[in-house]
């Protein structure tokens, strides 16, 4: 092989190998600093939620989701709506109301903060009640870290999350709530 050939693809090799690793191209939904709207497609829901941390990009995450089908005996959903809102800067809670489940989040950035505010599009299936329910270890388990959480078992829905901001840090840690939800329709709301 021609030894100036060898060097030159050498050389690119290194320089390739030295460069960080490139998150823009993961399917992220937003960029950062940018609002964003996502959707699961009709009858399905959340299962999986992917993060990327950059303090030199206003302190914000690049996010990612992913969506499943319902189990067949849930049927379609018969209605959704957006839930409650949180405010930048502040810990939040919310678990979809009328026993919803999680279809979709929305979000938008404020640089007076460098946080976000949320918002969940829930749906409900026709009156089943959620039951086992749990919440997640801290995603990302440090400030600052990727995050990522996938549903850890079939037959487990979002229900909602609580997270905690750092003003210090600018950053926020998210617990998920998961549930089950019951094969027969029940008259309670919100367990």
């Amino acid at each position: 092989m021609n030894p100036a050939l060898l060097a030159s693809v050498l050389s690119l090799l290194a320089t390739v190998a030295a460069q960080p690793y490139d998150h823009y191209d993961m399917g992220w939904v937003n960029g950062y600093r940018q609002g964003f709207n996502f959707q699961c497609p009709h009858g399905e829901l959340l299962v999986a939620i992917r993060s990327y941390f950059s303090e030199k990009e206003g302190s914000d995450r690049l996010w990612s989701f992913e969506c499943q089908a319902v189990p067949e005996n849930l049927g379609e959903p018969s209605d959704c709506w957006w839930d409650d809102i949180n405010r930048a800067g502040l810990e939040w809670t919310s678990t979809c109301t009328r026993n919803g489940l999680v279809a979709g989040v929305q979000s938008k950035y404020f640089e007076s903060t460098l946080d976000r505010e949320w918002q969940f599009y829930c749906c409900y299936y026709k009156r089943r009640c959620p039951y086992s329910c749990m919440k997640t270890t801290d995603v990302p388990e440090y400030y600052r870290e990727e995050g990522e959480m996938v549903i850890p078992a079939y037959g487990y829905f979002i229900r909602g999350a609580q997270t905690t901001f750092s003003g210090v840090l600018r950053d926020r840690q998210w617990k998920y709530i998961l549930c089950r939800l019951t094969d027969f329709d029940c008259e309670f709301e919100n367990l």
